[in-house]
């Protein structure tokens, strides 16, 4: 029987619980996915806790995006078995069989093995929408990049310097910056080495940075503000690090903004974005100029385990669980 992972009771990674459950029939419009392997986004940590903005009703299977082989078809059109394919959900891919529909999936980039699609949207995908829909960056500025290591920061490392932008990379350990470095950085900055804030002004000539890309909020949101660039764009991508107060006498002195960044709703809202953004991320994936750094592959029953290590930092890009050999 498969297996899934499930939320019965609100709380942290080890109150989930792996689980058999039945395969059900497909209806017309459908197809079944054999999962073989899932990525690890923080909002499933914050969701199974129920301190998502999504609160599905319990019981639920985490999980956003996972990438597999299409094993059965029910009059859908469009796909066919044995399609490698990655497949987007809200919830529900940490399982190792999923019921999906023909507009949940798109091609795994030949490049690409299985956990790496199922690692590449998420990320990309965001690090793509802020980038390019929100800052609208430019060639030649400044992209100062909070949380470099983890996979949404890598993301924006690689696109930020694929538009042309002066990539500063700012993260927690030198393990993790040297990743940066290797997917395109030009500047590294240690938290603990030095405050970032006046890192950023010495290495822009006292300028400061044009875009800054925060998935970590809290004092790091704050203290961007004190070395941004005239016209900066400050892109609110997440807050593992807590929920940061925007001083609006800093903004309005820098005629500055403050943009919050959610990729998925902007898609849900506007389907026609996520094409553009499949087509260009696709593009960019089949001629190996940008691709998912795992970190880590565990067993479908270790999540608990893997899940810890995005909430102890431990993880450097991204994290997949493995379903099958």
């Amino acid at each position: 029987m498969p297996k899934a992972v499930v939320c019965r009771e609100l709380g942290p990674p080890e109150r989930l619980q792996l689980e058999n459950f039945a395969s059900v029939p497909l209806q017309p419009g459908q197809v079944r996915v054999a999962i073989r392997a899932a990525g690890i986004n923080f909002p499933d940590i914050l969701m199974a806790a129920g301190e998502y903005q999504l609160k599905p009703p319990l019981p639920f299977t985490p999980g956003s995006e996972a990438a597999g082989d299409v094993v059965e078809v029910n009059a859908a059109s469009g796909v066919a078995v044995g399609d490698k394919v990655i497949v987007k959900m809200r919830f529900g891919a940490y399982c190792d069989e999923t019921v999906a529909t023909p507009s949940q999936l798109v091609p795994v980039p030949s490049t690409f093995d299985y956990a790496e699609g199922a690692t590449f949207l998420a990320a990309h995908g965001t690090a793509y929408h802020a980038l390019i829909d929100r800052g609208q960056i430019k060639p030649g500025e400044v992209l100062l990049v909070h949380g470099a290591g983890g996979g949404v920061g890598l993301a924006a490392v690689e696109i930020g310097k694929l538009l042309g932008a002066t990539v500063i990379a700012a993260a927690s350990s030198e393990e993790k910056l040297a990743i940066a470095k290797a997917r395109g950085a030009d500047h590294l900055v240690l938290y603990a080495r030095e405050p970032f804030r006046d890192a950023v002004k010495r290495l822009t000539d006292g300028r400061g940075a044009d875009v800054v890309f925060d998935p970590v909020g809290g004092e790091v949101f704050e203290n961007s503000m004190r070395c941004i660039n005239w016209g900066a764009r400050i892109l609110v991508v997440g807050f593992t690090g807590g929920i940061g107060l925007a001083r609006t006498n800093l903004l309005m002195i820098k005629g500055a903004s403050v943009l919050g960044v959610r990729a998925g709703e902007a898609v849900r809202k506007d389907p026609a974005l996520g094409e553009v953004r499949f087509k260009a991320l696709s593009e960019w994936a089949e001629a190996g100029r940008v691709r998912p750094n795992i970190s880590h592959r565990l067993p479908l029953e270790d999540y608990a385990k893997a899940m810890r290590l995005l909430i102890e930092r431990k993880a450097i890009g991204r994290v997949a669980l493995l379903t099958r050999p």
